[in-house]
């Protein structure tokens, strides 16, 4: 099995990709450069978080016209699960790979803590393998985290069940107060339309071993792609 990750001027986890997926198993990981134009053959390709290219413009909006992005959707056309984390999911919607926009956290500040965040959907193949009977805690580390779509699009996300990740507590009470940064249905990750594309903001690399000891996101994903 191989993964890629893709990595950009600003990206700051690309390695801590990697080093969470060497703790669980023996899958090797390449770091592709935004330059190239091609991306070996791949089981999963991974768009890490960071600040892309300073953040400049918007959030991921300069990276979603980098030269790897149009691998990456030659890629995704073929089926290839493309998973973006913080930085990687804004520049996943800026590239229109994923419906609706990430903006401005509601706060005006930057916001690095953990959060408690459910599974939504039980049925991707990030998702399926998770505990969907109690609450995950990953942390965040974003001022452009506040997910927003057209109400439309929203009530096409819930019914097409690809509402991967909300914040807040698998019981659902309280929600308003656990949205830290004002998204919309508090939602923390969405799924394209074949459900192989992800985006989410809280990053499931930065917990292992710490947090949430329990933490088998990339676990289960490996073990649901190959």
């Amino acid at each position: 099995m191989m993964i890629s990750i893709i990595v950009f001027p600003g990206s700051n986890c690309d390695k801590d990709i990697q080093k969470a997926i060497k703790k669980i198993s023996t899958v090797s990981c390449t770091m592709v450069w935004h330059r190239e134009n091609k991306i070996p053959s791949s089981d999963l390709i991974i768009i890490p978080g960071g600040f892309s290219f300073g953040d400049y413009l918007r959030g991921g909006a300069i990276a979603a016209n980098s030269p790897i992005i149009k691998e990456v959707k030659r890629q995704a056309s073929k089926g290839v699960p493309i998973l973006g984390i913080c930085n990687g999911f804004q520049i996943l919607t800026e590239a229109k790979l994923l419906p609706g926009t990430l903006m401005m956290n509601s706060t005006l500040k930057f916001i690095c803590k953990p959060v408690e965040i459910f599974a939504e959907n039980k049925s991707s193949i990030y998702t399926k393998s998770l505990p969907h009977k109690q609450t995950m805690y990953y942390p965040i580390a974003h001022k452009i985290g506040n997910y927003q779509t057209d109400k439309k699009t929203l009530e096409t996300l819930m019914s097409e069940n690809r509402i991967a990740f909300r914040y807040g507590s698998i019981d659902k009470k309280s929600l308003e107060k656990a949205n830290p940064n004002g998204s919309k249905y508090n939602i923390a990750g969405v799924l394209d339309k074949t459900g192989k594309i992800l985006g989410m903001m809280p990053h499931p690399e930065r917990s292992y071993g710490s947090i949430n000891k329990n933490n088998n996101f990339f676990e289960s994903l490996i073990n649901n792609i190959s």
